[in-house]
This record gives C-alpha cells, structure tokens and sequence, in this order.
C-alpha cells in the first residue's frame, strides 16, 4: 500500500516537474525571440481564467480532450498504442452529425442520445479494425491506426462533400433537437460556448475508473497489457480483450469528436489535415499519468493553454505559434519522465551519503 502511494505521489511530482520545466523552457524561448515572458504568461491566464466567460471556453475546450485522452489510456492500459484516435475521433463526429440531420423531426430525448450513440460506434468500429488485425494477425496496431488515421481523414471529406451535401464543404446546422448547446451553462459562465459536454466527460472519467479498476472486465484488460502470455494461461481470452479494448477505446474517441459535431460547432466540415484531437489527447493522457481523474486535471491544463493562447498575440505580442511549443515542450518532460524519475530517485541517496559522510 505504501509503495502505491509512494509511486502515485511519484507520478504527481514528476507530471508536475513537466509542466514547470515546459513553461520555464517557454519563457527562455520567449527571451530569447525578444518577447516577454511575463506578459506573455499574464495574456494566457487572463485569456483562461480571467473571467468566467474565459473560463467557460477553457472547460469547452478540455471536454473533447478529456475523452480522448480516456480513449488513449485504456488502449494503454490494456498494452496498446492506439494513435489512431484522431480518425476515431473524427469519424464520430462525422457520425453524429449524419444522424442528427438524417432524422431532424425526432424529438430531443431520442434525437441527442442516438446521435451520442452513433457517434460512439462509429469510433468503436473504426477502432475494432485494428483490433481484430492485431488480434487474429498480431499486426502493428502503430502502423495499422495511422494508416485508418487518413482513411479516415478523406473519407469523411468524401461524405461531405458527395453524400450528406451537393458538393459543399461543410453541412447544415444540425437541428437544435441534437444540439448539446446548454443555456444554462451558458448564463452561468457569462455567455461562453460551454455545452453539455463537459458532463458527459467528467461522467465518462467516472464509468473508466470503475470500469477498469473494480469489475472483471477491467482487470482482465489489465492483465493482458501487463503480461498476454500469462492472462491466455490463466483462462482469459487474450483475442476478446485485445478487441474489447480498441473497442472501448475507438467509442471514447468517437464521444470526443461528438462533443465537437454537436456542441462546439454543431456541423461538420472538410478537413485539410488531421485535426488534432487525437494527437493532443495523447498528449493529456501522457501528463494524467493515464489516470481518469488525472486525465481532467491534465485536460483543463491543455484547455487553458489552448485557450489563453489565443490573447497572448493581441495582449503580449507573443505568437500564438509559442504555446504549441510550450504544449510540445511538456510532452517532451513527459516523455523523459523516466530521467525526472530517476533524478527524484538520486536525490534522496545522495543526500543520505553526503550526511553519512559528514558524521
């Protein structure tokens, strides 16, 4: 029990350590480039936090990508690298909204969960594909997903642009019967663009955790990232959960681009590149130590640099291009985790040595 909490305390710090160093490495780049830091920083948490309005644009912004960083940290768990949650994400999306104009007569409690469904077995499939390769072929879920990464990418613009319209690039409004739009969330944070969403996300936070920590199902995903071999011996079927979990994992991505097609934009348009829902989930997944309610603390971070990045360039004179590197530079310290890992493990030893040395 002690070591646990030893390790989770660990995991704090060292995700902690990231985002400080990234934005020390920020600010030495904002330096150097003749911009200042301070005011560069004091832009972004105006830009967030600054009032409530600002704030309901950060939690707007973090709902897609607390469940798409759930999606990445159930791959993850189960031994899986799923990088494809950016066509996941983005074919939910495009799922919802075909639902939600295919059928604009239903009325709102049966309109808004079937496109929340729809939307969530669009990524499950997409997600099921690499799945079942890496199942019954043990191929690279790496190479598979990033290849259904773009599939995904040009078949949606094809869906557009020859199916759901006459050759447009973007479709109708969806109809307010599927909308996530909530006036009270609205009102309450002075006018911002927060939706409904956000609960669906913390909720979802909610259902992982107990999914994976406390039913059967959970610790025979567990078991299979940790050791295949061992859980095939042990009775559990290695095939069924390698699925099970791209699955589960596609249809959280999915949920992510729905909270895009019905509540941020409320349509779908074309996309000349991935649009990096995916991409930035991994990123919050990485910094929430693939923890449920990490994942939020990790979301609402990314939220308020994406947001309060948008004031720097107005307010501080600092490229907004400038927080992307700051994003880049957190993944970065989180990706040598293990170095901070292993300084935060020296530390201490050296300390007792030197006292020892001193008596």
């Amino acid at each position: 029990m002690t070591n646990s909490m030893n390790g989770k305390l660990k995991g704090v710090i060292v995700a902690l350590l990231s985002v400080i160093l990234g934005l020390v490495m920020g600010a030495v780049i904002m330096l150097v480039s003749g911009h200042d830091p301070i005011a560069g920083y004091s832009a972004m948490i105006q830009g967030s936090f600054g009032d409530l309005s600002y704030f309901g644009e950060t939690l707007r912004q973090s709902t897609p990508l607390i469940l798409t960083a759930l999606a990445f940290a159930v791959a993850s768990t189960a031994g899986f690298f799923n990088i494809g949650i950016e066509g996941q994400s983005l074919l939910g999306w495009l799922g919802a909204v075909w639902c939600a104009l295919a059928f604009p007569d239903l009325p709102k409690f049966i309109l808004l969960p079937a496109c929340l469904i729809v939307g969530a077995l669009f990524g499950a499939f997409w997600a099921g594909i690499a799945g079942m390769l890496k199942a019954f072929f043990n191929t690279s879920e790496v190479i598979i997903t990033i290849m259904l990464n773009y599939i995904a990418l040009y078949l949606s613009n094809f869906v557009i642009r020859d199916i759901i319209t006459d050759g447009k690039d973007a479709t109708p409004i969806i109809p307010d019967a599927a909308s996530l739009r909530s006036p009270g969330l609205e009102q309450l944070t002075d006018y911002s663009r927060l939706h409904y969403g956000i609960i669906i996300a913390v909720l979802m936070c909610v259902i992982v955790w107990i999914l994976m920590q406390k039913t059967t199902t959970g610790y025979e995903l567990r078991a299979v990232g940790m050791n295949p071999f061992a859980s095939q011996y042990a009775g559990m079927s290695t095939k069924r959960n390698i699925i099970l979990a791209m699955v589960i994992s596609g249809a959280l991505a999915g949920l992510g681009g729905t909270m895009e097609g019905l509540g941020t934009f409320k349509n779908i348009f074309t996309q000349n590149s991935l649009p990096g829902l995916g991409f930035n989930g991994m990123a919050v997944s990485l910094l929430g130590g693939g923890n449920p309610f990490g994942i939020i603390a990790a979301g609402v971070l990314f939220g308020a640099l994406k947001t309060g990045g948008l004031l720097m360039p107005t307010e501080a004179g600092v490229p907004e291009e400038l927080v992307d590197i700051v994003i880049a530079l957190i993944i970065f310290f989180v990706g040598a985790s293990y170095l901070i890992t292993y300084l935060l493990d020296k530390l201490p030893a050296k300390k007792n040595a030197l006292k020892e040395g001193g008596e």
